[in-house]
Formats: C-alpha cells, sequence, structure tokens
C-alpha cells in the first residue's frame, strides 16, 4: 500500500486522543497539540540526526540529514521508523539525551 492510502485509511491511534488536549491548559486546538508534540519529538530526533514533521493533520513526516524520509500514521510507528532510518537503536530515554534536554 502506498503512503498516501494508508493516511486515508487510517483510523485515530490512542497518542491522537483529543483527552490530552482537554488534560493541558494552552491547548486550544488539535492542531496545536500536534506541533507541540512535534516540537518536543524533535529535540529528541536531532541527536539521531533525523526530524519528524506534521503532515496535514493526519500523519507524520520523518526524514534524515540526506532527506530520505517516511511517513508514518502515529507516535506508535516513531521509534522502529527511527531506528530503521539510522539502522541503529534509538532510545529516547538514554541518560545524555535526557541531560541534554535539561540544559
Amino acid at each position: 500500500m502506498c503512503g498516501l492510502c494508508g493516511v486515508l485509511g487510517a483510523g485515530e491511534h490512542w497518542t491522537d486522543s483529543d483527552d490530552a488536549l482537554k488534560k493541558r491548559s494552552g491547548a486550544e486546538t488539535r492542531r496545536r497539540e500536534r506541533a507541540h508534540q512535534v516540537a518536543l519529538t524533535n529535540r529528541i530526533l536531532s541527536h539521531y540526526g533525523l526530524k519528524m514533521a506534521d503532515w496535514q493533520g493526519a500523519a507524520f513526516v520523518v526524514s534524515n540529514r540526506t532527506g530520505a524520509s517516511e511517513v508514518i500514521d502515529h507516535f506508535a510507528a516513531l521509534w522502529p521508523t527511527a531506528e530503521k532510518m539510522i539502522k541503529r537503536p534509538c532510545d529516547p530515554l538514554d541518560p545524555k539525551i535526557i541531560a541534554a534536554l535539561s540544559q
């Protein structure tokens, strides 16, 4: 299946829940929440030479420095896709990354 067909047929994932909007103050729209998620995720992905972008509020695009990219439907697909793209494990809870993010 092509990326576009997969996006059009994809249902909501628990990470897209509107409950997150109700719990976070200042998050007035789903689009703003997604932008916030992408910004936080990119802080971690930058340590692996990757970045993620929102794609029309329906999916995400993960890309590397050379321009290779993959469309993912939801956050659950992020880390397996990132590992495939960089050909090594990704650990978003790596103490070195957490220390760098805390500065």
